[in-house]
């Protein structure tokens, strides 16, 4: 189960990728080709992928999360230890059409990047 900005969205994940980046808020060589760096800290950012058995009432729900024009979210996802929450902004949002029936379309293949706005840890 994925929670954002506290509503609970029942869908399956198929696929969680999680990357630790470290960021810097310089990185320079000196003269004489020594790295100097100034860390600002280490974000986690997650892709996930979600599974194509979505009730599509709850799938158009989720997309609707997804595309909001908002700036941040507060989100939650599985981890290690339960679950990890943390405020983050959406990108890379994509599916594709698996059949056109009538009115109804169904897709497959909802895949979503959570990018950390803070440091997860410093």
């Amino acid at each position: 189960m994925i929670v954002i900005d506290s509503q609970e969205f029942d869908v399956d994940v198929i696929s969680l990728k999680r990357k630790a980046e470290v960021l810097d808020k310089y990185a320079n060589r000196n003269p004489s080709g020594v790295l100097l760096r100034k860390v600002i800290g280490v974000f986690y950012n997650y892709e996930l992928q979600f599974g194509p058995g979505i009730d599509p009432g709850e799938y158009q729900r989720l997309w609707d999360k997804l595309t909001e024009p908002t700036e941040f979210h507060m989100v939650t996802v599985p981890d290690i230890r339960g679950a990890y929450t943390f405020r983050a902004y959406f990108s890379n949002i994509g599916d594709e059409l698996v059949r056109l029936d009538g009115n109804t379309s169904l897709f497959k293949g909802l895949t979503v990047n959570f990018i950390a706005q803070s440091p997860a840890r410093r």
